[in-house]
């Protein structure tokens, strides 16, 4: 998709969740389009979710790998 000259990109909003559901950070993006808009939440790494929307629209969620759990400690015998 190509833009002229002065054009503007179009804007959507970035709202990212915490691991207990709860609203961790929301901004406001400029991308050329719905898949660079996911690319730059999934880019943010801030949160364990991230859902993008464009007005009132819902472009996609970005789903932050969880980290595996940590190796049990090794028992003395």
């Amino acid at each position: 998709m190509h833009r002229r000259s002065g054009e503007r990109m179009p804007s959507y909003r970035v709202y990212c969740y915490d691991g207990a559901g709860k609203l961790w950070v929301a901004d406001s993006i400029e991308a050329a389009d719905d898949a660079a808009a996911l690319a730059e939440a999934r880019a943010m790494k801030v949160a364990i979710k991230c859902e993008v929307w464009e007005r009132d629209r819902l472009v996609g969620t970005v789903e932050s790998p969880r980290d595996p759990p940590a190796p049990s400690e090794p028992t003395a015998t």
